[in-house]
């Protein structure tokens, strides 16, 4: 007769979801789950709603990734009503999705992950925050305040607000960029890039050596690695298109148009989470497990296309033999794109191209379906939309990144339980662990709720029987 663990909730994530881990009768972890416990019913509501909406109703999906949400909508709307963006506003676009970048990754590392590496995983649940972070190391968490305000201040200045600004929409941008806010987010930028690599050496330098049974069995097992790439196989958040490869770092698949991505991925539903579960078809469903986001973009890309950038790839490629596997080297490879994107901006910045008045393009022949994709903080990211000839939609398909990674996160919590739960004990050391390699992941799950100073998280060990065998978590003073 099995047994249940239940972690309930996930803290320190964006959004609402518990862990259920089922062991046999004699310890052995038989499987685990990421249960997401909140509905997302965002295709739903769009059904009715003029297309012209999409870009800042479905940036209400999340406080911390609008822009990409924003973005998705309108590259679909500029399919459905023909109109190519000018190229200052593709500019523009490229660079409030590099600032988005910034900003959200540094709140997935510095204040949702690092202080677990400060503090340890059996430190104080009070202490490991960012108020810890910065009593430890205030240095360290000077710079992630700094990258994450820099992220929100770029998004601010070019979009109008810094979370839901009303930028993007099907054709272009409500807004050209003055040149008073190019030279005030240029002379941000190296301050801005400095913090990058001192959070980089002090990653590799202090942290990564002494973490190599973590990495061993944090998220590490192949699979298939999915992102967006750019004409020659750089990186690219704000268009381009689909390349797969496998755990040895083979191509799978290359060149492929983001509209096809329903032939490419099925979507699988179970009836114990509300997050929908796709797969790469050519392999099945559960064997056609893929990952997203910051590894994978940096497992996919030939290079990522600005300088220091590419050297900090280099050296990342090494922590693999072909693709890097574990979950547990996303950390750094937030970092590299952090480098990446504010190396980036600088080039956008320093293009006159920027400052050009027409972002904004008249409608064409129309269309009744688009899709719009892009690369979103925490990987790729597809708005699909059908529309009748009032403009309204009529149908909607919403695949976040944080779905296409469940049955990666739900492998990644098996892994870890099955190396580090032992016996009928819970311990700190168990439930931390847990729920960092779900943080490695940094899931997006809608709406964000964060215990601050205090581990709301209770979870019991129940025996066969009915006797509770153990019980850890509560509030924590």
């Amino acid at each position: 007769m099995s047994r249940r663990i239940v972690i309930d909730p996930v803290t320190r994530i964006e959004g609402h979801a518990r862990v259920t881990i089922e062991l046999a009768e004699d310890g052995q972890v038989l499987d685990a789950r990421v249960q997401v416990a909140e509905i997302r019913g965002f295709e739903s509501i769009c059904v009715g709603r003029p297309l012209r909406e999409m870009p800042a109703l479905t940036a209400r999906i999340c406080g911390i990734c609008p822009v990409s949400h924003s973005l998705a909508a309108a590259k679909a709307g500029d399919l459905i009503v023909g109109a190519e963006p000018p190229p200052a506003a593709r500019k523009l676009r490229h660079l409030m999705q590099l600032a988005q970048l910034v900003q959200s990754h540094a709140l997935s590392f510095f204040h949702l992950s690092a202080p677990d590496f400060v503090a340890g995983l059996e430190g104080d649940p009070a202490r490991r925050n960012l108020l810890g972070l910065h009593e430890a190391m205030p240095g360290l968490a000077v710079d992630g305040v700094g990258l994450r305000r820099l992220g929100q201040e770029v998004i601010a200045e070019v979009g109008g607000r810094r979370v839901h600004p009303a930028f993007a929409v099907p054709g272009g941008v409500t807004r050209p960029l003055e040149p008073s806010a190019r030279d005030r987010l240029r002379a941000r930028l190296p301050g801005a890039i400095a913090a990058a690599g001192r959070a980089l050496d002090w990653w590799k330098g202090q942290v990564l050596p002494g973490r190599a049974e973590e990495a061993a069995h944090c998220g590490s097992f192949e699979s298939l690695f999915m992102a967006l790439v750019g004409p020659e196989g750089e990186l690219s958040h704000a268009e381009g298109r689909l390349r797969l490869v496998n755990a040895q770092g083979e191509l799978v698949a290359d060149g492929l148009d983001p509209a096809s991505y329903r032939e490419l991925l099925g979507e699988a539903a179970e009836p114990w989470s509300y997050l929908k579960l796709p797969y790469y078809r050519s392999f099945g469903y559960p064997a056609g497990m893929y990952r997203v986001g910051p590894l994978a973009r940096l497992n996919v890309a030939t290079r990522c296309g600005t300088p220091r950038a590419d050297r900090e790839l280099r050296e990342f490629r090494s922590l693999g033999r072909g693709a890097v596997l574990s979950t547990f080297h996303a950390h750094q490879a937030r970092l590299v794109e952090i480098l990446y994107a504010l190396e980036r901006m600088e080039e956008l910045l320093d293009d006159s191209g920027i400052l050009g008045r027409e972002v904004l393009a008249a409608p064409g022949a129309p269309r009744s379906e688009g899709l719009g994709a892009c690369e979103a903080p925490r990987g790729t990211l597809f708005h699909h939309y059908r529309t009748d000839a009032d403009g309204l939609v009529t149908w909607a398909n919403l695949l976040v990144a944080s779905g296409q990674n469940a049955l990666a996160m739900n492998r990644a919590v098996r892994q870890i339980a099955a190396r580090w739960l032992g016996g009928a004990r819970l311990t700190e050391a168990l439930l931390n662990r847990v729920e960092g390699g779900i943080r490695a992941f940094d899931p997006c799950l809608s709406c964000s709720a964060h215990a601050d100073g205090r581990r709301w998280l209770s979870v019991r060990l129940v025996a066969p029987d009915g006797r509770v065998l153990d019980e850890a978590g509560g509030v924590a003073g």
